[in-house]
């Protein structure tokens, strides 16, 4: 949804070229409806591309996001809490190994809070507002669908200005949904 959508790969648009493949493919030509089928097939890959470093984030549409602050803690306290573990084993303190397993096992709760809150966050806050209360987030910041929406809006009362502002909105969103979804493929 970037200012060049055309040209940026879309997952609404992979999925109606697919529809479109089908009902070619009944009504048409056959060979065609394979070829958008195909094309329809690569651009719904290729919007699901990001790349992740550390806490940063950035995807097909060159958005860049970094991860929520308690993922971020998360990962320090898993870390953190498997050094302690360790040394624990080693010296042979039960109560070290314990403690560091207490907070191994904290980081890792508080690591999937902060993913689930940039989900939220990459989908929109309409979908995910209930969870986002019952986790007391408070910072729905960008999201997907109101960036679409509201691009879809401004362009068509020709709103440039307002247009090129959420499709930035929507391209963060998209990022910050691509990166959570990263972290949990791994």
């Amino acid at each position: 949804m970037s200012q060049n959508s055309s040209t940026q790969p879309s997952t609404v648009k992979s999925y109606i070229d697919s529809g479109v493949a089908a009902v070619q493919g009944v009504f048409g030509n056959p060979a065609a409806a394979e070829q958008r089928k195909a094309h329809a097939e690569l651009e719904h890959d290729a919007s699901h591309i990001a790349a992740k470093a550390g806490p940063f984030t950035i995807s097909s549409s060159g958005a860049a996001t970094i991860d929520n602050q308690d993922r971020r803690d998360g990962k320090f306290n898993q870390i953190v809490g498997s050094g302690k573990e360790a040394v624990g084993n080693a010296v042979g303190s039960d109560d070290l190994r314990r403690e560091g397993m207490n907070q191994n096992a904290e980081g890792k709760g508080q690591e999937a809070a902060g993913q689930i809150a940039d989900f939220a966050t990459g989908v929109g806050k309409f979908i995910f507002l209930s969870i986002a209360y019952a986790l007391d987030i408070n910072r729905i910041l960008v999201n997907r669908v109101t960036g679409t929406i509201g691009s879809l809006a401004s362009g068509i009362v020709g709103n440039k200005e307002a247009q090129s502002s959420f499709d930035h909105q929507h391209d963060k969103g998209k990022t910050t949904e691509r990166g959570v979804e990263v972290d949990l493929q791994k």
